[in-house]
């Protein structure tokens, strides 16, 4: 007979994780609050150490090639318009003739 494991939501696994990593209450009773192991804590807490900082320094690379394609967005949109002012005073150039 085999014991079926309980699969957690990363959700959960970040909260306990930073809860545990605040060090307010023991991992102890953080695993009797969410009734998991207290050696799970600890596994969480450590990964949640370990990956915060990819949090913060995907975001500025996200931003940065953001704001690079508004860029080139805006451009190619300066681009059209200065095409159709143009096209505009040469056919109102026509007109006046």
């Amino acid at each position: 007979m085999s014991k079926k494991r309980r699969q957690h939501s990363p959700d959960l696994k970040a909260r306990v994780g930073l809860e545990a990593l605040k060090g307010i209450e023991p991992v102890h009773a953080i695993a009797a609050k969410y009734q998991v192991h207290p050696v799970q804590v600890s596994q969480w807490k450590k990964e949640v150490t370990t990956k915060l900082p990819e949090v913060f320094a995907g975001k500025a690379d996200h931003d940065a090639e953001a704001a690079k394609e508004r860029e080139k967005e805006l451009y190619e949109e300066i681009g059209r318009l200065k095409m159709q002012l143009e096209w505009l005073k040469k056919k109102a150039g026509e007109l006046e003739r």
